[in-house]
């Protein structure tokens, strides 16, 4: 397997394109084939998801295309807000010649503000002649669903099987309300394989709650999240039963791969954030045990803020875990901060291996990596592992969100 480049423009069958017009953007990516969908379990869901959602469970998971705006989530907006869902899929439906049903809708931004529907299709109208397969097209898709992101996200591999070459591409945005229950603020995933439907729900569920899942920037899960999966088919590669487990292990691994790095690029383009943080939690009794702890570590708001300081305060790392509802014996707990290249041993087997002023030095350098590492092992003598992905915690972030809609 290997990174290419074009984002979702690299898989075949792929036309996208977008625009971005002060805080407001419209992305519309067309591609045809079977899909599978997972969506916020926040209990205010934003009109788009539902409108979503019930085509997925009613069209026979099938999409032909996808229209994205940025600048308004369309949450808490009642009837009004599913009009406007539906509407914008209507319009596009329209102007591609395709049944409304076969059409995602998908928005990002402000929740509680009605939706400038004429202005979405006054962008239809630019976006729709420049949908293309290129790089640029790629480029400026992503740009068009970004809000307070830094950067746009996006990644794309070449896998090679019994089968033949597939690809995978996928891009995201996200940036603050950040702590997703099922994918992440809203990522596009294509792949060229054919994939039976329930074949390819599977493999996004899977892939979520190892990737999106575990990522945290601030705790507060969307009202929009939203992750979307289709395989256009134009590739040899045909999935259709699981008679082939070498075939869908190769699917799943590069799938897993693409949303790993794309949910990394949310974690280190937190708001405000100045270094990724990345916490490997080993040694629970259960799956649910080292999901928990990791990800407590990269929630912990006192773990965040040491982390920007550069402050060598690493019992906060412990009590993190210590609340996470783990299971563990602080008698048998490990604990290690790197940064890629030096790392430092602050626990060992329940017993603090150094705490004097070298060791504290070490790690404060240690800490001002753009990139921290943190291994634990709960001591259990359990198997299980997990990884989450977070970031600091700047003043940064509280400017932002202060200042969010003035």
């Amino acid at each position: 397997m290997k990174e290419i480049k074009g984002g979702i423009c690299a898989v075949d069958g792929v036309k996208a394109f977008g625009i971005k017009e002060g805080k407001k953007g419209l992305a519309i990516i067309t591609a045809k084939g079977n899909a599978a969908g997972v969506h916020t379990k926040n209990k205010v869901i934003a009109a788009p998801n539902i409108v979503t959602k019930e085509k997925l469970e009613t069209n026979g998971g099938f999409l032909e295309a996808v229209i994205v705006n940025s600048g308004n989530a369309n949450a808490f907006t009642g009837e009004d807000g599913l009009k406007d869902a539906n509407g914008m899929a209507d319009a596009l439906a329209g102007k591609l010649g395709i049944d409304t049903k076969f059409v995602a809708v998908a928005s990002t931004g402000v929740i509680g503000r009605k939706l400038h529907i004429d202005i979405i299709k006054e962008q239809m109208c630019t976006v729709l002649p420049n949908l293309s397969s290129s790089e640029k097209a790629n480029e400026e898709t992503m740009k068009a669903i970004m809000t307070t992101d830094l950067v746009p996200k996006g990644f794309a591999v070449e896998a090679e099987t019994a089968l033949g070459t597939f690809r995978v591409g996928g891009i995201t945005k996200g940036s603050g309300m950040i702590e997703p229950n099922m994918g992440t603020m809203l990522a596009f995933i294509y792949t060229d394989a054919e994939v039976k439907s329930e074949i390819l729900k599977s493999a996004l569920n899977d892939a979520v709650r190892k990737t999106f899942n575990m990522i945290v920037v601030d705790g507060d899960t969307s009202t929009n999240d939203m992750c979307l999966l289709t395989a256009t088919g134009k590739s040899d590669v045909v999935i259709n039963s699981y008679e082939k487990p070498d075939v869908c292990a190769e699917f799943q691994n590069a799938l897993e791969t693409v949303m790993k790095e794309l949910a990394k690029m949310i974690a280190k383009d937190g708001e405000g954030a100045t270094k990724l943080i990345e916490c490997t939690v080993t040694g629970a009794y259960t799956e649910d045990d080292a999901i928990a702890a990791a990800k407590a570590i990269v929630r912990s708001p006192l773990v965040k803020t040491a982390i920007y300081g550069n402050d060598p305060n690493w019992g906060r790392i412990v009590a993190a875990a210590g609340y996470s509802g783990a299971e563990f014996d602080q008698t048998g707990i490990s604990l290690i901060v790197a940064d890629g290249c030096n790392q430092v041993s602050l626990v060992d087997k329940g017993k603090i291996t150094k705490n004097d002023e070298a060791t504290l030095s070490n790690l404060k350098t240690i800490m001002s990596a753009e990139t921290i590492y943190i291994e634990m092992n709960l001591g259990t003598g359990g198997k299980e592992t997990a990884t989450a992905w977070g970031c600091d915690l700047t003043y940064d972030y509280v400017k932002i969100n202060a200042d969010y809609t003035t």
